[in-house]
């Protein structure tokens, strides 16, 4: 049987204001190279593989048997060769990025031939929201909704390249069941427009390089304040002010930070490290570029 190749990107969601809503793909990347096969079999390699099954628990092969469900058919094994370099349990979209692989690798192997939106459709369905997905599946800064009919509603952004981004890394996991689990139920009306105000002017400022709208347009009453506790030294980086650097926000549930920065001044992303450092946590610096593309899917030979 021939082989394919997919290649998804991470992704940091929310960018501070845009709970739920805002995306951004890293050039971070999952890759699986998988073909049709009498026996389900599942490799890993790469950054916390041994954090990845190897099972029929795994999570990119549980995604293609739940499309397959719901296509009302079954999906023949396959053998499947990861490797990996999202960090994992750190807020960086490994788990939208597996549910994006799965849902491909269903498309795929079933001849179902989804366009994009399909498969985006399918996958916000399973993850319940579409903020980091739609990242996976378009690339670039990613503004969605899920609408009324339960479709995804997406507007993908080319961000402005006097922008850089930035990863900190620390050496702890934050679950995001846990990151959830200390959220608010309901939120007043003044911290509602707080948030729509500085999401809209985020996107804005991303789209145009528009350096005057920051630090403001990265601040959020949503989710960082409750998860404040949850990661030591986040009210410190928050803070942060130097040249160059634009602000930071928490990295999806955290507990990473997405650094944003003038480019030429990637060692601001230094100070959040040494702020992990004053509580206590070791952390490591990424600087991925911005994955224009999303999923990059392409068929191989039969060796």
């Amino acid at each position: 049987m021939r082989w394919f190749s997919l290649r998804v990107p991470a992704s940091s969601a929310n960018l501070g204001p845009g709970f739920d809503a805002l995306g951004l793909a890293l050039g971070i990347y999952l890759e699986c190279r998988f073909r049709e096969s009498g026996a389900l079999s599942i490799q890993a390699e790469g950054r916390d593989a041994d954090s990845i099954s190897t099972g029929e628990d795994n999570l990119i092969w549980q995604t293609a048997l739940a499309v397959a469900r719901d296509m009302r058919t079954t999906i023949p094994p396959v053998e499947l060769r990861i490797r990996n370099d999202i960090p994992i349990g750190k807020g960086l979209g490994s788990s939208a990025a597996a549910l994006a692989a799965g849902v491909i690798i269903a498309d795929t192997v079933l001849g179902l031939r989804w366009k994009p939106q399909r498969i985006l459709d399918e996958a916000a369905r399973l993850e319940g929201h579409p903020d980091n997905v739609a990242a996976c599946i378009l690339g670039s800064a990613v503004a969605s909704a899920i609408d009324a009919g339960g479709v995804a509603r997406t507007v993908r952004v080319n961000m402005s390249s006097q922008f850089g981004v930035g990863i900190v890394v620390p050496d702890f996991v934050l679950p995001t069941s846990h990151a959830r689990s200390v959220l608010p139920d309901c939120y007043s009306r003044a911290d509602a427009i707080f948030n729509v105000q500085r999401a809209a002017l985020l996107m804005a400022a991303l789209a145009t390089g528009s350096v005057s709208a920051f630090p403001a347009a990265l601040e959020d009453r949503f989710h960082q304040p409750y998860r404040a506790s949850l990661v030591p030294g986040l009210e410190d980086i928050l803070k942060l002010r130097a040249p160059g650097l634009l602000g930071c926000a928490l990295s999806g549930a955290g507990p990473s930070i997405l650094v944003f920065y003038e480019r030429g001044y990637d060692q601001v992303c230094d100070l959040v490290r040494q702020v992990f450092a004053l509580h206590g946590h070791t952390a490591e610096v990424l600087l991925p570029p911005v994955a224009e593309c999303g999923f990059l899917l392409q068929e191989g030979s039969e060796t």
